[in-house]
């Protein structure tokens, strides 16, 4: 029998909505949701492919156990039992803090990921929490919490109505958009210039996004704060500066006039190689066009100075009347956002509240960086690993730990407000935060992984393939045998997709439109399989102690004990607070309240109801439910952003702090740029439609074509070091060397070389079939992970010299 059901695509961050044709139990086709609210109808190559992917006969389907150094299929109950037996005596002996926790991207694109990491992260009690964020959008976090006092409070460019879009380091034509969600962004580009607006694009390649602009800026890479900072100056300088309605919210101003002054246009230029003029005209443009939104993204995070290019950003949004206005760029309002509570000083963003005990790398959102995993499992004994004056214990800052599951990623899970909330608090049985002051630090002993596959996708990748086979113990949550989960001593399997519910809680709070949508199962599970929130819920029980059966019986706890715990929780906080809708009420009448078929459902049923639009239980009849959500399966428009300031601010003036200490403390290290001259090649990263980091090259229509794994080299490069197209070239790096063939473009700039990420599937014991048979190479191996920018401990992977041999 055939028929159609719909689904929310979470292959990429455009959440499009997709209709599926299904056939007994199989998705045989794909085609977008002409009356889905936010995509109408729009589809791209990885969300027709999505029942390829479903199907992918290499997904692992039961869980595996490793026995006798082999990992061999078990059940579901042996599995979680393995999980106690292996993680419970090492915290038991070293304390909490020797499990790490890794979160990789695709935790963004779950319902699961975005309920169940904080709460584990809680339950566990560690700090070693590393996720996706540090090799993506970590930067971006860190200077929103500074400006803004919320690192989740990031503004997004009002694409369908600005006359004038500045994007930086950013391919949203291959990448669908990232920390600005826009299906069919490529189509929303073209509408812009159709309207008479102008789209500039800085970029060291000549992307596809690129060859759409009306400018294209070929900057080198990695000195984006440097133009960012001059076209500062020149508003400045030019008195082109205009807060308007801003003017009230903002402090700060003339601060930042006198902390700029060195950057001129001319004195950034020979570091940039973009001339004055060029620079003049991106200031006084932006100020020309009636709106203007400056956007940029992961080329321009994954620098040096990541950071202070992210903060920049919003330093021209606001110089120049943009920031919370339409056509500018603004605060999206999910649904599941938090109650918002009224507008005043808030508690504002601290850094560094720990840092990691063998380099002393400050945390940033309750994460250390992922470059530093390897690290921490393979040195011994050493100092570090201690609070800093203040800091709060690990369990308390448990929604902030679990934020950062990019994104990619995106990464905002702590986006999901009250799905966090309560996780903070451990499960019976757990450990506590973290070692005390003054007491010894252990290198990590064991690990959980969830969705992540940091041996390709972080900074030297043999150093850490070495250190996870070191583990006393690891598990991995994981659809895929892959570069890291061969490492694991249980592998426990989500299902596919299309047997999984889907709301978008991260991407929502970054969508350039209000709505809400949700999907259940467009199939159901599978005998034998196991849902993503029950294991994950399982998990948290295992880890903890609280229970290893699958039964609800003597053998183990009922997994709802995780959701209702989270519920409760939340409840009874709602109640107290007194901006709450639900303020002063029973939180068991509340709770009784609930609609949902099981406990993720009614976590967001909770969720919706206590949220911007929800119907407060009772408290505003006309606002959201789950049973009302569930009656628009296309989704229910809220309409488009709206000006929100000062209500999101949280900074402890109440202001949006224009120039905060810790950033004004790194502009020093950012004049010392202007006098960086690379002397060679530096190499910079590349995104390709039909891809999405490492988890989609096992998929046959995912690959080929354009999204080859080849090094991208300007024709005079070529030519100079006797490079051929198509021949392989030796590339080398601080971190390895890595053989790949060379394609001749002159998309990139000279003196630019072009690697994509997520290939270097040759490893063996892997169950990869399809992605073994063009494994490409690792570009992470060049790097040997030393390269971190200081402020948010994001990995530098653009802009860092490489040198270049043919191959004989």
């Amino acid at each position: 029998m055939t028929r159609t059901a719909l689904r929310i695509c979470p292959l990429c961050e455009a959440t499009c909505g997709l209709t599926l044709t299904v056939e007994g139990s199989r998705v045989t086709a794909a085609r977008g949701d002409r009356d889905d609210v936010f995509s109408r109808g729009f589809i791209c190559p990885k969300g027709a492919s999505f029942g390829a992917l479903d199907a992918d006969p290499d997904r692992l389907r039961v869980p595996l156990v490793r026995r006798g150094g082999e990992l061999r299929e078990a059940s579901w109950e042996e599995a979680f039992a393995a999980v106690a037996d292996g993680i419970r005596p090492l915290v038991e002996r070293y304390g909490p803090g020797v499990v790490g926790v890794v979160l990789g991207n695709p935790n963004v694109h779950t319902v699961a990921g975005a309920l169940y990491p904080p709460v584990l992260i809680g339950a566990l009690g560690t700090r070693a929490v590393f996720t996706a964020s540090t090799l993506d959008q970590m930067p971006k976090h860190v200077s929103s919490g500074l400006l803004f006092g919320d690192a989740n409070a990031i503004p997004v460019p009002d694409l369908d109505r600005t006359d004038h879009l500045l994007l930086i380091g950013a391919n949203p034509v291959e990448s669908n958009g990232s920390l600005c969600t826009a299906p069919d962004f490529p189509g929303r580009l073209k509408a812009l210039r159709a309207r008479g607006g102008t789209l500039t694009v800085i970029d060291p390649r000549r992307t596809r996004t690129a060859k759409l602009a009306d400018r294209h800026v070929a900057i080198r890479p990695g000195t984006d704060a440097l133009l960012l900072a001059a076209v500062a100056h020149v508003l400045f300088e030019e008195g082109l500066t205009d807060l308007g309605a801003l003017a009230a919210h903002v402090e700060g101003v003339d601060e930042l006039r006198a902390t700029l002054r060195d950057f001129t246009p001319e004195s950034v230029a020979p570091a940039c190689d973009v001339d004055a003029a060029t620079t003049r005209s991106l200031a006084r443009e932006l100020v020309a066009a009636p709106t203007a939104a400056v956007y940029a993204r992961i080329g321009s995070c994954t620098v040096a100075h990541g950071t202070l290019a992210s903060w920049l950003v919003d330093v021209l949004n606001v110089l120049t009347g943009n920031l919370d206005r339409p056509g500018g760029a603004l605060f999206p309002q999910a649904a599941t956002d938090k109650t918002p509570r009224p507008a005043g000083p808030g508690r504002g963003f601290a850094l560094g509240r720990w840092r990691s005990r063998v380099s002393g790398h400050p945390e940033a959102k309750g994460e250390l960086p992922l470059a530093a995993l390897a690290e921490e499992i393979d040195t011994g004994v050493a100092g570090g690993g201690v609070p800093a004056a203040g800091a709060g214990t690990a369990a308390g800052a448990g929604t902030a730990a679990g934020a950062g599951t990019p994104a990619a990623g995106a990464g905002t899970v702590a986006g999901a407000g009250t799905a966090a909330a309560g996780s903070g608090t451990p499960v019976a049985g757990a450990g506590t935060a973290a070692a005390p002051a003054g007491a010894e630090a252990h290198p990590l002993r064991a690990l959980v992984a969830v969705a992540a596959n940091p041996v390709l996708s972080a900074p030297d990748g043999d150093r850490l393939d070495k250190a996870l086979a070191s583990l006393d113990f690891m598990v991995s949550v994981d659809p895929y045998l892959n570069e890291t989960s061969r490492h694991a001593h249980v592998v426990l399997p989500p299902p596919p997709p299309a047997q999984s519910p889907h709301h978008d809680f991260a991407f929502n709070a970054l969508a350039v439109r209000n709505q809400v949508r949700y999907t259940r199962p467009a199939v159901p599970l599978e005998p034998g399989r196991m849902a993503e929130t029950e294991i994950m819920a399982r998990l948290i029980l295992a880890v903890t102690g609280a229970g290893t059966g699958t039964g609800t019986g003597p053998g183990g706890t009922d997994p709802a004990a995780v959701d209702d715990m989270v519920i409760g929780q939340t409840l009874r906080r709602a109640v107290r607070e007194p901006h709450s809708p639900v303020h002063g009420r029973d939180p068991g009448e509340l709770t009784a309240l609930l609609t949902g078929a099981d406990g993720p459902e009614r976590r967001l049923d909770l969720m919706l109801r206590l949220g911007p639009y929800g119907d407060g239980f009772g408290a505003r009849p006309d606002g959201l439910t789950l049973d009302k959500l569930l009656a628009h399966p296309h989704g229910i428009d809220l309409g488009p952003l709206r000006p929100r300031l000062p209500q999101p601010l949280k900074t402890r003036s109440g202001k949006v702090e224009l120039l905060p200490g810790p950033i004004a403390a790194d502009l020093p290290r950012l004049r010392r740029a202007l006098a960086d001259r690379p002397a060679g090649l530096v190499l910079v990263g590349r995104r390709h439609l039909r891809s999405n980091n490492s988890w989609m090259h096992n998929i046959p229509a995912l690959t080929g074509g354009s999204n080859r794994c080849t090094l991208h080299l300007h024709p005079e490069d070529a030519a100079r070091l006797g490079v051929r197209d198509g021949a392989a070239v030796r590339v080398k790096g601080a971190g390895g060397e890595v053989t790949v063939p060379a394609e001749v473009t002159d998309s990139v700039r000279p003196g630019v070389v072009s690697l994509p990420h997520g290939w270097g599937h040759d490893r063996p014991g892997t169950r990869l079939s399809h992605a073994a048979t063009d494994p490409g190479v690792n570009v992470n191996q060049l790097l040997d992970g030393s390269l971190l920018d200081p402020l948010s401990g994001n990995a530098v992977l653009n802009g860092v010299p490489v040198t270049l041999t043919p191959t004989p």
